[in-house]
């Protein structure tokens, strides 16, 4: 589903983000992927959903290739994927329900299908009764809830989250990432970049350590390696 053949990402002020990655992430899978500040971890993320492409090496998403993707490939692509960002980047002259249906909107969906979408997903991410708030008059914790419906309401077959716990205190993460694992559970594939070990360590779920811009640990492949012997 995600396919990462030894790619390399380099910037010319900056210098190299990402280096020889090699990686698979199957359909359904939920991944961590952690290590310090710079280690790489958001610039892969952009690789997969390819705002940003490779210097060299190929990442594959669901059959489109950053190798020969047009812009229209690419548009066809972020539909399929939920994105959610640390800063929730929702727009505050907008209610809940505005916002997460503002999503289809864009996609061109039709009108009749978009005001019972929004209420499913609402719904899902425990916000029923708050549709009509603007983000300003929300938590941090639910303001997030309201990115994740956003990234939901397209039924995407992976959700990418880069740090969406690290603006909220111990209670809306636990409650972030239980809405997290629900949605696994359902089915969607998610990565999700987090600096929060404790969390990490808490699960048993497939982890990826990024350190100087390449993979210098996955429980996976360790997994593979104890079977093995």
């Amino acid at each position: 589903m995600i396919r990462f053949f030894n790619v390399t990402k380099s910037y010319a002020r900056t210098g190299t983000a990402v280096h020889d990655v090699s990686l698979h992430v199957g359909k359904g899978e939920f991944v961590f992927l952690t290590g310090p500040s710079g280690a790489g971890k958001t610039t892969l993320l952009k690789m997969v959903y390819m705002e940003e492409r490779p210097t060299s090496g190929e990442v594959q998403v669901s059959g489109t290739s950053s190798l020969d993707a047009t812009a229209r490939d690419v548009a066809r692509l972020r539909r399929k994927l939920g994105i959610v960002f640390q800063d929730f980047r929702l727009l505050e002259n907008r209610t809940a329900e505005q916002n997460v249906a503002f999503a289809l909107e864009v996609t061109g969906a039709a009108r009749a299908t978009i005001g019972p979408k929004v209420a499913r997903v609402l719904t899902q991410v425990g916000l029923a009764s708050k549709g009509t708030a603007y983000p300003k008059e929300l938590s941090g914790g639910e303001q997030q809830r309201v990115a994740i419906a956003r990234a939901l309401v397209n039924d995407p077959f992976v959700l990418l989250a880069d740090e969406p716990t690290g603006n909220l205190d111990d209670r809306a993460t636990r409650g972030i990432f239980q809405l997290l694992r629900e949605i696994n559970a359902a089915g969607t594939a998610i990565m999700m970049a987090t600096h929060n070990l404790e969390l990490i360590r808490r699960q048993e779920l497939r982890t990826i350590e990024m350190n100087r811009g390449g993979i210098v640990f996955d429980s996976a492949a360790q997994r593979r390696v104890v079977r093995e012997v």
